[in-house]
């Protein structure tokens, strides 16, 4: 299928069901649900795909599936994910679609992202019907991204057996609909959690020296920790140790003989959120050792940054003119947010694009993510379904290209 085709193809597609999947959107709004309690959106899914004739399988913890389009037997497998979850707060929008459900919201894009998936599958199922899907689609409706931990869930249930790439995009409202930010390697930041707990004999102030001065040990964990690390991670890993919480005694006069700080980790770079956790426990030992405490570390994973694999981000660059134009890719920084579509890529090559959601002609504010006024504008759902679309098949040709030798013009989508 050479790329005016498949435009036109696409035009076709939204122009008689578009209105259907902004419905669908809104209902899913409506309905949120929070990270693996998402029986009705599985359902609704569940429902859809098997209408159009698929087999979804749902996850072993009931929220969430996996849904395969066409055969692999004699291609290749790329994989689509969107996440599926919603967010622990009040939808403050006055819309028609505002959340029934009181302290849940999609304020995260979350219904768009599920949505684009599955309006690019039904697309996708129709092109394996006309045997013009090179491969296999693999669709992954992954449940809990907010908590995170669904990521997890898929791969275990062996989401990611048998894929060569995947794909996933995310609502960006700083991006204009019809763009689509695009990065080469890493796109959202790791960030974990860390609790150090000092102990040791306490006292009377009076007396410090026949004590662990644990106040003062304390102190000098919360203010030389920081400090060491920006001395042994390389700067350009964008590692930052910053403290929330620091708590130790009840008594002006008396040395307590228990102490807390807790914190965040944020890292930009793969291999230094990799280093971290042993890092750290070197370094707070190295302080408090000077001062008789003893230090206990609990270190809370989080997720790593995303990285970009450079090969998909190509793909997606190439998908996205071809169905788009050539205006619509845009560069995009990395955010110090976490996404846990990180776990998929420390096993198979693939890239996170954002999908521009803020209307052009708006003058109001940006409706930022993670608030109870976030929304969209729903014609970056036309947008999200043709790129999703669009890359799985040339992801498909690319990697049959790769397998055979043949030429790229031969193959892929020009």
């Amino acid at each position: 299928m050479q790329g005016r085709d498949l435009r036109e193809q696409l035009t076709a597609f939204l122009a008689r069901r578009e209105r259907e999947f902004v419905e669908f959107r809104r209902d899913l709004h409506m309905h949120p649900e929070l990270a693996f309690a998402e029986h009705r959106t599985t359902q609704r899914l569940v429902e859809r795909l098997r209408g159009i004739g698929l087999e979804p399988v749902v996850l072993p913890q009931g929220t969430g599936l996996i849904c395969d389009i066409g055969s692999a037997d004699d291609g290749p497998t790329v994989a689509l994910r969107a996440d599926i979850d919603a967010l622990p707060l009040a939808d403050e929008k006055d819309v028609p679609y505002r959340s029934t459900v009181p302290g849940a919201a999609h304020a995260c894009g979350h219904d768009v992202h599920t949505t684009v998936l599955l309006a690019a599958g039904v697309f996708l199922a129709q092109q394996a019907r006309a045997g013009a899907l090179p491969g296999r689609v693999r669709l992954l409706f992954q449940p809990a991204e907010e908590l995170p931990g669904g990521a997890m869930e898929v791969i275990n249930a062996d989401g990611l057996k048998g894929v060569d790439r995947i794909f996933a995009l995310h609502c960006d409202p700083r991006l204009p609909t019809g763009r689509v930010g695009l990065r080469v390697g890493p796109i959202t930041a790791a960030c974990d959690q860390l609790m150090v707990r000092l102990s040791g004999p306490g006292g009377h102030t009076a007396r410090p020296h026949l004590t662990t001065d644990l106040v003062y040990a304390l102190g000098k964990v919360v203010t030389e920790l920081p400090a060491a690390l920006s001395r042994r991670v390389d700067p350009r890993a964008g590692f930052s140790l910053v403290w929330g919480r620091v708590s130790a005694g009840s008594a002006p006069n008396a040395i307590p003989d228990d102490g807390v700080a807790e914190g965040t980790v944020r890292c930009l770079a793969d291999d230094a959120w990799h280093a971290a956790p042993d890092i750290i426990k070197e370094l707070i030992d190295s302080v408090v050792t000077a001062y008789g405490a003893t230090a206990e570390l609990n270190y809370r994973r989080g997720v790593p940054p995303t990285v970009n694999e450079a090969g998909s981000v190509q793909i997606l660059r190439d998908a996205c003119t071809q169905v788009l134009g050539a205006d619509a890719p845009a560069p995009t920084p990395q955010s110090l947010g976490g996404e846990d579509f990180a776990w998929y890529l420390e096993q198979v090559p693939g890239a996170l694009a954002r999908l521009g959601t803020h209307r052009p002609s708006s003058d109001g504010p940006m409706l930022d993510l993670h608030r109870g006024t976030f929304d969209v504008d729903e014609r970056a759902i036309g947008v999200g379904v043709q790129l999703m679309a669009a890359t799985a098949l040339t992801a498909l040709w690319e990697e049959r290209r790769s397998r055979s030798g043949e030429p790229v013009e031969d193959a892929a989508l020009a």
